[in-house]
């Protein structure tokens, strides 16, 4: 029912984020969307384009006096620093000799963004793209692979995300369970979304305070040894009523379109939904989640090891993700790779990068995972606004009632 896309430019003038299916009188207002993209900008271990690149939100389209309008939503995510990049970026062609100019400060570094980027880094989309496109050189392909297309991302899941609490009453909530070999102790209790604002001061987004501390260590480490850092987050939606996706065909499974839409953020190398990979150690009598009558009607869980997903379908309990994300590409240290100008021995091009990216990968990871619940929720209730789609969902809600009350 939800269908979006993004365009635009890691340098360019601005990305461009399009969602259409949002029902009308979706309350969400431009804040609302500024507060998810700079908790995108967040966590120990980012580099210095954070400190001087900006966010610039406008709303394009579909949203009036702070509702959804039913038409497609529209966002722009302007580039502060476009002003320098206008001429490398130029959607026009320019005249060679304005690529041999600096950015007005003699500083070697701004004028080596006029160079043709022929030294692929590994780990990037950088050979690989270059080769499928027919390019030159890299500067189109880590444009567009680059992660900053996930501001974009992130804006559509702000819409996304009120959408689910306002027609369903779901709330999501992430966290960082690992950084390169430190990781939260399993006994730790998964955070609530009314934890949010705690994880956002955290620097990275970790509930137990011991286990942040020895993470933000870690970091500062490969920091000083020119070195980059991975990990793994999670994302837990409260409130997801059961029977959201489909075991009927498999691209209508709801495991599969969370694994697909975790596993298309940059970095991310494994999905699991639930206890995943721990499951698969277990003997078959220890991995499922018993079903237990409630005396008072219904029936709840002994526990929720699938992730509150089964047979591709939501089962009511929390449904609870993990992406691992690899570290981070472009390593100071730099890899060895070939220029592919001249076929010669290189090292991989080195531009301005984070130590680690998994504190924003968990908001990431959040707004993907709202889009997904948000697509499977207005497929169950159809309706043309939230006053529909509500209706739909409680006449639902009460046969489900009705079947479980003994």
């Amino acid at each position: 029912m939800l269908h979006w896309m993004t365009a635009g430019e890691s340098h360019g003038e601005a990305l461009t984020a399009v969602v259409d299916g949002v029902p009308a009188g979706v309350e969400i207002t431009s804040e609302d969307i500024r507060e998810a993209l700079a908790r995108r900008r967040l966590g120990h271990g980012r580099g210095a384009r954070q400190s001087f690149e900006r966010d610039e939100l406008r709303i394009l389209g579909g949203i009036r006096h702070g509702r959804t309008i039913g038409s497609p939503v529209s966002l722009q995510i302007g580039n502060s620093e476009w002003p320098r990049w206008s001429t490398v970026m130029s959607a026009d062609p320019v005249e060679a000799e304005a690529l041999l100019v600096d950015a007005g400060t003699g500083d070697e570094r701004e004028l080596a963004r006029n160079r043709p980027l022929t030294r692929p880094r590994p780990g990037h989309a950088d050979l690989p793209g270059m080769l499928k496109y027919d390019l030159p050189e890299a500067r189109p392909v880590l444009e567009r692979a680059s992660a900053r297309e996930t501001a974009a991302r992130v804006a559509l899941g702000a819409v996304a995300e009120a959408l689910l609490a306002q027609v369903a009453g779901i709330r999501l909530v992430s966290h960082v369970v690992r950084v390169g070999t430190v990781a939260l102790p399993e006994d730790v209790a998964a955070p609530q979304p009314q934890d949010t604002a705690r994880l956002d001061a955290d620097p990275v987004r970790c509930t137990d305070p011991a286990t942040s501390a020895a993470m933000v260590s870690l970091i500062d480490e490969a920091r000083k040894a020119g070195d980059t850092l991975g990990g793994v987050v999670e994302v837990v939606a409260t409130g997801v009523p059961v029977g959201l996706g489909s075991h009927v065909q498999a691209d209508r499974r709801l495991d599969a379109r969370l694994a697909g839409a975790l596993m298309s953020i940059q970095a991310v190398k494994g999905v699991e939904v639930g206890d995943g990979f721990a499951q698969a150690q277990l003997r078959g009598s220890a991995a499922h989640d018993e079903i237990l009558s409630v005396r008072s009607g219904g029936v709840s869980r002994a526990s929720n090891r699938a992730g509150g997903v089964e047979g591709g379908i939501s089962n009511g309990s929390p449904v609870r993700v993990r992406a691992a994300f690899k570290p981070i590409s472009t390593v100071p240290r730099a890899l060895r790779t070939v220029d592919m100008a001249t076929g010669e021995e290189a090292t991989g091009l080195h531009q301005r990068s984070d130590t680690c990216a998994v504190v924003p990968g968990a908001v990431i990871a959040q707004a993907m995972t709202a889009l997904v619940l948000a697509d499977a929720l207005t497929d169950k209730t159809g309706g043309d606004s939230v006053v529909q789609a509500r209706s739909s969902l409680v006449s639902y809600l009460d046969r489900v009632a009705e079947r479980t009350r003994w």
